[in-house]
């Protein structure tokens, strides 16, 4: 194993490649003052970027980067270089995202409809399709051999398309009609991801569509009836999966998550054994962490999963509490700033495109937090920019082309 110095000096030339395969159109950022979030956003001077959005998401990633390369050091599935791919790609498509004129997809409904259908039954396609953690939601490319999860794309594929018909209203949903065809639709693309099975990506579909809708404009009864409906409708599904004389529709290791959730005594040593680990992992690290490197319990093969679904309590070991605070701090900066930007906008399309976006990231991190610390049930959500995995990394850096797009577009006038 290389010594500290030397892991420092690899870890630096690794991350400086990475910012400057991007500098010449990131720098920018970083060469202009913050503007106040109180701006005119009509300034002719304007900046290109959306500083406080974009410095947060910098630091997130370079966080996440520093994350994964300590876990490298004892999880030999934590590849470090092709995290680092996953950062320079996402960058890319990013950069593309910012520049691309959003607003064109305002109208392109159909087409976008089309493309998260496609996206979500790639893995179901015979010869496409790659098993990993008992779900087929992989595909793996022939003859290259590279693998990526189609359905992360189709979480940017499915905010577009659900910013692009609530825009359709303009902020007031009044017949009951137009709201159910906004669900129905909603519902196809997360039906086909739980057809992988990857409950996990679908709630953040379910969750991410069910916010713009609301956003644009859906009386306040359908919603609530709605959800009424929904808590109804997974009560039913529980208690049937517990019966021996109903279907079955919750895999066997779902529902031994929900009974651990509630009751983490039930199983400790099976079903609990994850959540118990992570727990341990959390409260161990103290107030200023053991130190990059030294994660005894998440980084030593007692936590699965702890470069993936358990990042969190890896990171809160190594770092402590100050490292974890630091982390959501970032989070935080990151998603106000994105629903900031939200309010200021007029365009009913790239208020709901932000909207999306901030919910996305939002989600994601209650339930991988909440998890790790007993306050969520076990899913596979990874953390947005820290969790191990290129295509949702590239997912998340993309998301961030998405508000800078909105930013970068509004007009400059005087």
């Amino acid at each position: 194993m290389p010594s500290g110095n030397q892991r420092s000096h690899n870890m630096g030339d690794a991350l400086g490649s990475v910012m400057r395969g991007a500098g010449s159109a990131l720098g920018q950022a970083f060469s202009r003052n913050l503007k106040s979030p109180h701006a005119s956003a009509s300034a002719r001077n304007r900046s290109n970027f959306y500083s406080p959005q974009l410095l947060a998401a910098l630091g997130l990633i370079a966080y996440g980067a520093l994350v994964i390369w300590t876990a490298s050091f004892n999880i030999a599935e934590a590849s470090f270089p092709r995290h680092l791919v996953g950062i320079v790609l996402g960058i890319a498509m990013a950069i593309y995202l910012w520049r691309y004129d959003y607003r064109v997809l305002a109208n392109e409904t159909r087409v976008l409809f089309v493309a998260a259908v496609v996206l979500m039954l790639l893995p179901l396609v015979p010869g496409l399709g790659y098993s990993a953690k008992g779900a087929t939601g992989w595909v793996k490319v022939p003859l290259i051999g590279i693998t990526f999860q189609p359905s992360e794309f189709a979480k940017l594929v499915t905010i577009y398309l659900m910013a692009g018909l609530g825009a359709e209203y303009n902020g007031r949903i009044d017949s009951f009609r137009d709201y159910l065809k906004l669900c129905g639709i909603l519902t196809v693309p997360f039906m086909l991801i739980l057809l992988q099975p990857d409950l996990g990506t679908g709630l953040i579909v379910l969750v991410v569509g069910a916010a713009i809708i609301i956003c644009s404009g859906a009386r306040r009864e359908w919603v609530i009836a709605t959800i009424v409906l929904i808590v109804l409708f997974a009560t039913v599904v529980v208690v049937t999966s517990m019966s021996p004389n109903f279907p079955h529709l919750l895999k066997t290791y779902q529902l031994n998550r929900l009974i651990v959730f509630v009751d983490p005594s039930v199983d400790p040593a099976g079903d609990g054994y994850n959540l118990q680990q992570a727990k341990i992992a959390v409260g161990s690290g103290g107030l200023l962490g053991k130190g990059i490197g030294n994660a005894s319990q998440a980084g030593s093969g007692f936590l699965p999963e702890a470069h993936t679904d358990f990042v969190f309590a890896l990171l809160s070991e190594e770092f402590g509490f100050v490292g974890a605070v630091l982390m959501l701090g970032l989070f935080a900066v990151l998603i106000f700033s994105t629903i900031a930007l939200a309010n200021r906008v007029d365009a009913p399309f790239g208020k709901l495109v932000l909207v999306g976006c901030a919910t996305m990231w939002s989600f994601q991190l209650l339930q991988n937090v909440g998890m790790c610390i007993g306050l969520m049930p076990i899913t596979g959500i990874p953390l947005p920019f820290i969790s191990y995995g290129s295509t949702s990394m590239m997912t998340q850096i993309a998301a961030v082309g998405m508000v800078q797009s909105v930013w970068y577009h509004i007009p400059k006038t005087a």
